[in-house]
């Protein structure tokens, strides 16, 4: 009776969303902010309470639920007491209001300086970037940010670096090789949300789908893209439909060729009721120029915005690679909540349910707790959560229709063919913001030339223990290859001075451990300096090649 539901919400969406452009009824302001982990947290208390019936897992996305508006207005405001330094600690540099549109501007300093022990190296940050962004009447909404960075990373990100070309979710890295790498990076969001039903938005932003720290299927940590996309809300359900373009570079071609690719995203979020929530996802990944260099129309059937459009697919004569994946939610408590994810990428019936270790059955999952006040201290937020990529997921049939954007995977940081366990705490305090992470984790690299299965690049259907008649690899397991086990523990110490554009002096300590028998990679490394926006930089990376 509930699927029966389901679809019956969903037929009404949909009617709703082809009409709603034309609607005319208010809306409230909504403020948008890039998504990051380190600040969404801080919505937990409320987005995960038992009372609440909120859709929490896509991100980034308007902060238009009255509940969590308070709650964003809330921090953003944190210390205004309507004195004189106002402008320089609670207010935008520029900060414009007026009955029908605001008007705000800001510079972003990055100027970070630290020491990587373990290789005596100095490490160092220098970014200047900007933001402007505001509203015109209560439906639209923009914000423009770029970068102009330089960075000297420890050992474990050059060599990331020259490998790939990409600075790690960010942009094309310039000066490879020399120990120091240069890059811009820009995001932009233009939104017109007619009524309360419907938002269109577009522009070149990243988009995280899940509850957890890392997401399976969609993820923010491989570069912007350009999307346009429709997110829709009727009751207790959310959709959302995205067509993106994206690239990847001339390092992970053959031909050593730029090549054109795009990704169509469906997710619907399903709020059973206050506790439970079910999600469910979709995504075709096809390119415009294949690793040959030639060039194809993009395939109008993709405009369709129905979810299941084209399931997984084991039909060797299409040229597009599909996903499909489902996401939960159960809130224990109003202090703890469990969620997971599935993400199918291909399974052979025959083998998926036996311990034949086919290489055709491809897929990862995701389980994990999350929880505030622990111990009874108000602010003090944790997540534990497990992550496993069985060998060739994301991977297809050619290197540039891989779940990839830009060099990168569009899931897990690590691509596939790894365990992981990963635990985040985060306290706030006043201005005070402390975090920790640990991590812990196993993988198999690709060694002696051979697909294990862990570089989405490389092709599926040349796995290391060959193929048989049906295309077909047995005795596969996660963690195959050149075995490696990783240990990595952070942790950032910060003082927010001004909330708006998340401007704070941050301490921060790492250290990671990376070894197999072939080598054994140290860091160790403390930084302070001064940060401003809410754009991350991931550094709890695995290697991505041998080296």
């Amino acid at each position: 009776m509930k699927y029966i539901y389901l679809v019956k919400k969903f037929r009404s969406f949909v009617a709703i969303m082809l009409f709603s452009l034309i609607g005319t009824a208010a809306v409230a302001q909504s403020d948008y902010t890039p998504y990051s982990y380190q600040f969404y947290q801080k919505l937990n208390p409320d987005a995960y309470s038992t009372k609440t019936n909120l859709h929490t897992a896509l991100k980034s996305s308007l902060l238009g639920d009255s509940l969590l508006k308070h709650d964003f207005d809330s921090l953003m405001n944190y210390g205004n007491d309507n004195k004189g330094s106002n402008k320089l600690f609670n207010e935008h540099l520029i900060d414009i209001k007026t009955p029908g549109s605001t008007f705000y501007a800001d510079l972003l300093p990055d100027f970070v300086i630290g020491n990587d022990f373990a290789n005596n190296k100095t490490t160092s940050l220098a970014s200047l970037g900007f933001q402007i962004g505001g509203t015109a009447g209560n439906k639209w909404y923009y914000n423009v940010s770029g970068y102009a960075s330089s960075a000297i990373f420890p050992e474990y990100l050059n060599t990331y670096i020259n490998q790939v070309g990409i600075v790690p979710g960010q942009a094309y890295g310039r000066t490879l090789g020399q120990g120091s790498s240069e890059w811009d990076y820009l995001t932009a969001i233009v939104s017109y949300t007619p009524n309360k039903y419907l938002n269109i938005s577009a522009g070149r932003d990243k988009t995280f789908i899940g509850d957890g720290y890392r997401s399976m299927l969609l993820s923010d940590y491989a570069s912007p893209y350009a999307f346009f996309r429709l997110t829709g809300t009727l009751g207790n359900v959310r959709y959302m439909v995205m067509w993106a373009d994206m690239n990847d570079p001339a390092t992970t071609s053959q031909y050593g060729i730029n090549r054109k690719k795009f990704g169509v995203f469906h997710y619907l979020d399903w709020s059973i009721s206050n506790r439970v929530s079910l999600g469910f996802f979709e995504n075709v990944i096809g390119f415009f120029t294949d690793d040959n260099g030639q060039k194809r129309p993009f395939d109008i059937n993709y405009i369709n915005p129905v979810i299941f459009m084209k399931p997984v697919n084991n039909s060797s004569n299409d040229p597009d690679k599909s996903l499909i994946g489902f996401t939960a939610k159960y809130k224990i408590t109003d202090h703890i909540t469990a969620y997971g994810q599935f993400a199918l990428d291909e399974f052979q019936s025959a083998d998926f349910f036996s311990n034949s270790g086919s290489s055709r059955n491809k897929y990862a999952w995701q389980i994990g707790f999350k929880g505030t006040d622990l111990l009874d201290v108000k602010g003090l937020n944790y997540l534990l959560e497990t992550n496993t990529a069985k060998p060739y997921t994301y991977m297809a049939r050619s290197a540039i229709e891989g779940y990839t954007d830009n060099g990168e995977p569009l899931a897990h940081p690590w691509g596939a063919n790894f365990r992981e366990l990963v635990s985040v705490v985060n306290y706030t305090y006043k201005k005070f913001d402390f975090s920790g992470e640990f991590d812990l984790g196993r993988y198999g690299l690709d060694v002696d030339g051979l697909n294990y299965g862990k570089d989405l690049f490389m092709v599926w259907t040349t796995p290391a223990l060959g193929i048989n008649h049906s295309d077909n690899s047995v005795g596969n397991y996660t963690g195959q290859g050149l075995v490696t086990d990783m240990y990595y523990l952070a942790g950032k110490v910060a003082y927010v001075l001004n909330p708006k554009y998340n401007l704070r002096i941050e301490l921060s300590g790492l250290y990671r451990n990376e070894k197999n028998n072939q080598f054994n990679n140290k860091t160790t490394m403390i930084t302070i300096g001064l940060r401003s926006s809410f754009r991350t930089l991931y550094t709890d990376l695995a290697s991505y090649k041998m080296h």
